[in-house]
């Protein structure tokens, strides 16, 4: 496995770039540990599929350079890299068994045979074909398919880093969380450095130990799953992680109080901002209140998903969205509060820190 360590990367596929907005991969400063378990999260367009082709050497950056354990790899190849790539449609061989077609990267670096048989065996077990091992490819759906793809990525153990580009896009939901849960067991048994790309928030925040989240060509932040929803660095983040999304609000400050129109919220410490900057108070839907206390609100709609309501309400001429739990009564004349625990605070999109 390797350590993976990306150094001033610019990538642009114009051939005389001018400025920011021509760069698809603003400057990525970052290190991969050995052995960690990373997702790439992002929309589509946001940059994380050249930052993976830029590790794997399928992409030479603009600019930067790329190292793998210290020496740089910048100009090398897929296959000088030692790299194991899986892509969002399958890529294998029909004519071949499933067998054979997860032999093949095996045999072609001349291991023993009963090593081969062994690994394969192994792997058809993890990806649930073990009784389709003797048949040829192209006689399985689509999601088998993708399953030897995988399967291919991960027979080998002596690759620096297993890639994943939108592996599961073909695959059913109940087959995804089993496969990510099989992944999540391989990583933790043998410690591949895995990166995966995706745009879906759960198979990032359920795969990876720390998670990546891209936009607009550039990182956001970086962090675990629970720093993603407590502490988003940037509105995006708070906007894209959690479901509903963050609620974002602009306001104006006076001390410890952001004035939102004629409402008042009371924060959990002050800052000072310079003028002429955005400022907006970021507050998930968990950490708002349904009561007779607080500010006044108007309700818009109420969806009913199950074991909790979402409710859809207007404050001050802004929509916000509030989790209320199934069996909680709400008032007929409801009145909003914020959790302080929840309030984050932004100055033109970023994260500020509050002085206690």
């Amino acid at each position: 496995m390797a350590r993976i360590e990306l150094q001033q990367l610019q990538h642009s596929y114009l051939a005389r770039p001018k400025s920011a907005a021509d760069y698809a991969l603003k400057e990525v400063n970052h290190t991969f540990d050995d052995g960690g378990a990373y997702a790439l999260l992002g929309p589509s367009g946001c940059g994380k599929t050249t930052l993976l082709s830029i590790i794997s050497g399928l992409v030479t950056p603009s600019e930067g350079k790329i190292l793998f354990n210290g020496e740089d790899v910048t100009e090398r190849s897929t296959e000088q890299r030692n790299i194991a790539q899986v892509f969002q449609f399958p890529v294998i061989y029909d004519t071949m068994t499933v067998a054979q077609n997860l032999a093949f990267p095996l045999r072609n670096r001349r291991l023993p045979e009963d090593e081969i048989n062994r690994r394969v065996a192994e792997i058809l077990e993890m990806i649930g074909l073990t009784d389709r091992a003797d048949r040829r490819a192209r006689r399985l759906t689509a999601d088998q398919k993708q399953k030897i793809s995988l399967g291919r990525g991960l027979v080998r153990s002596d690759v620096n880093a297993i890639l994943f580009d939108e592996p599961l896009t073909v695959i059913d939901p109940h087959m995804k969380w089993q496969l990510r849960s099989q992944l999540k067991q391989l990583h933790r048994r043998f410690g591949y450095t895995m990166v995966y790309v995706t745009h879906d928030q759960t198979e990032a925040l359920t795969f990876a130990d720390t998670v990546v989240v891209m936009y607009e060509g550039q990182i956001v932040q970086i962090g675990t799953p629970s720093q993603l929803f407590e502490k988003p660095r940037h509105t995006f983040v708070g906007y894209f992680i959690g479901s509903p999304g963050m609620n974002v609000l602009p306001v104006e400050l006076d001390g410890r109080t952001a004035r939102l129109g004629g409402s008042a919220v009371e924060l959990p410490g002050s800052i000072e901002v310079g003028q002429g900057s955005t400022i907006e108070l970021g507050i998930r839907p968990e950490y708002l209140r349904l009561g007779r206390e607080g500010l006044p609100t108007r309700i818009t709609k109420i969806e009913d998903i199950g074991r909790r309501k979402i409710v859809h309400a207007e404050l001050e001429g802004h929509e916000v969205a509030v989790i209320v739990p199934e069996h909680e009564e709400i008032p007929a004349d409801p009145r909003l509060s914020f959790d302080q625990r929840g309030i984050n605070l932004y100055a033109d999109s970023w994260r500020l820190e509050l002085e206690p």
